[in-house]
């Protein structure tokens, strides 16, 4: 979603244009015009003071106190955000319970907030360019903050500053406090290094810094290398489920490399098979599997849950590469039912998902057994298995419609009609963009209706699914230009009829290029992202 930003400097010199006739052109009047100006420039900076005021045990933060915010606390987290962003709304309850939080804890970070559409100066020093971004400022250094990378709720932003504030492996010094450390939680990491200052090392603990969720030690040691058989380098991952334990040795030649260890432990601290719940649906999307192989089960039925067997043993074979998850259809797996054309009397059934496309795999027929679960899988993987693509019925008048109502199945005899220029909008029922500019796009129809060669046309791409178009985003707009080869054009410009029809009228493309920041965040050309399973939060986009 692009924000609006007041455009202030714009708008005085309009209005001193303006006036100006009004005005006279003698130099005592624009001397006094000027001294107005400046006694009210000089009102506006009595009422931003440097003094830090607080929301909810938030900072307020504006460009004349965040210099003096950032001298007198060590950790701040500041969250640039626009009011009207409803990512920003819903994430501000839990930034200011995990203000509160730290509050009570010793803790030494404080958390700030900037409305980014005012303060356009910090926002552009800072690089914001979509809402609700975060970033840490530490000691003081303005020129180099660390982006938040943590869970978007209040015990995920407390875990996350509490790591960057202290040391973020606790040192085990002998094998008490070490079996002590590894027995305390399900999963914990420890790191084994001769040399606690090698590069090894420095990479192992900005990896914890990172991870914050799975606690961190490190040893030095050499009895504790001798009491857990090891000789070299090595970062050990102690789990109590599964194989209860997984080394990840430290190449001498390489070193540690932070993205790779990063997301082997995301892999392996995950169970080989997940069950898709409200617990672990940001594990499930956080550990950025590129395949999820899925069993839609009724756990209340007993022959079901037997099934389980068989997808279990498969699992072992392509750790890393596919994630495979248990969805119970009666229960937190049911709201993703429509997602995949099912209902809960289709299960139990098997689907392959790829991430990337959210494109969907369909055995011919269902079988449970690992040896045909693991032969599926590598033919998915092997391109040798087409997806299903999910098309909703055309509804009645569908082409009769100021905007043709498409489904996968009308798409593509309208959208590629060589003697029309089809303009379609792609969109979500649930998306609060599409519904914001739902009425232009009525309006448009409604203009083009009896036009010879234009088409105005909407699909579900929820309801919908096209072999060669990937939909992103919701709206997403594209243009199939009339006559042979199958072009299509993305529109990305403002969102509104006058600009629709200046598209339209110039073959798909726009005389100019727009503002590139709309004036109201109705004219928005940002989209919301899918999240068909309960994926990790979106931000409004710039």
């Amino acid at each position: 979603m692009r924000g609006c930003r007041a455009r202030l400097v714009w708008l005085l010199v309009l209005s001193l244009a303006w006036l100006g006739p009004v005005l006279g052109d003698e130099e005592e009047d624009g001397e006094v015009v000027a001294e107005e100006e400046e006694e009210e420039e000089e009102d506006e900076d009595d009422l931003l003071s440097d003094e830090l005021e607080e929301e909810d045990d938030v900072l307020v933060l504006h460009e004349h106190n965040f210099a003096r915010a950032l001298s007198e606390h060590q950790l701040l987290l500041v969250e640039f955000y626009a009011p009207w962003c409803r990512h920003c709304q819903r994430l501000a309850p839990a930034f200011a319970q995990a203000a509160a939080m730290l509050k009570n804890k010793s803790i030494l970070a404080r958390l700030g907030k900037v409305d980014a559409t005012a303060q356009v100066a910090l926002a552009n020093e800072f690089g914001v360019t979509s809402y609700p971004t975060l970033k840490l400022f530490r000691d003081g250094n303005r020129t180099h903050p660390l982006a938040y990378s943590g869970r978007m709720d209040a015990e995920g932003i407390v875990r996350w500053l509490r790591r960057r504030a202290g040391p973020s492996a606790t040192l085990l010094q002998d094998t008490a406090t070490a079996a002590a450390f590894i027995g305390s939680q399900d999963l914990v990491v420890v790191g084994f290094f001769q040399d606690l200052g090698s590069e090894a090392a420095q990479a192992f603990s900005e990896v914890a810094g990172e991870l914050v969720d799975l606690p961190f030690g490190v040893a030095e040691a050499a009895e504790l290398f001798e009491a857990y058989g090891l000789s070299a380098d090595t970062v050990c991952l102690f789990k109590k489920f599964d194989e209860g334990r997984t080394d990840f040795p430290v190449d001498p030649a390489r070193g540690l490399d932070v993205s790779e260890l990063t997301q082997l432990l995301r892999v392996h601290s995950l169970e080989l098979v997940m069950e898709f719940t409200n617990e672990t649906s940001n594990q499930i999307f956080g550990a950025k599997i590129p395949h999820h192989m899925l069993l839609f089960l009724n756990k209340s039925a007993s022959a079901q849950l037997a099934l389980r067997d068989g997808f279990r043993a498969a699992a072992g074979t392509f750790r890393g590469k596919v994630l495979f998850v248990v969805v119970d259809v009666a229960g937190y797996g049911a709201d993703v039912l429509p997602f995949f054309g099912l209902t809960p009397a289709d299960a139990p059934t098997l689907r392959l998902v790829k991430m990337a496309n959210n494109r969907k795999y369909q055995m011919d027929q269902d079988d449970f057994s690992d040896t045909a679960i693991r032969a599926f899988v590598q033919a998915v993987l092997d391109g040798k298995v087409k997806p299903q693509l999910l098309s909703a019925e055309p509804p009645e008048g569908w082409d009769t419609r100021p905007v043709k109502v498409l489904v996968g199945k009308t798409f593509e005899q309208v959208a590629f009609d060589e003697t029309k220029n089809v303009f379609v909008k792609f969109y979500a029922p649930w998306c609060s963009h599409c519904q914001e500019m739902a009425a232009a796009w009525e309006e448009l129809g409604e203009r083009y209706k009896d036009h010879e060669n234009i088409v105005i046309a909407e699909l579900d791409a929820t309801a919908n699914e096209l072999e060669n178009i990937t939909v992103i985003g919701f709206p997403t707009l594209h243009y199939f230009p009339a006559g042979p080869g199958r072009k299509m054009i993305e529109y990305k410009s403002a969102r509104d009829v006058e600009t629709f029809s200046k598209f339209l009228e110039n073959g798909g493309t726009l005389p100019e290029e727009p503002p590139a920041v709309p004036e109201t965040p109705g004219n928005s050309t940002g989209r919301e992202e899918p999240s068909p399973l309960g994926a990790a939060d979106a931000r409004d986009e710039l």
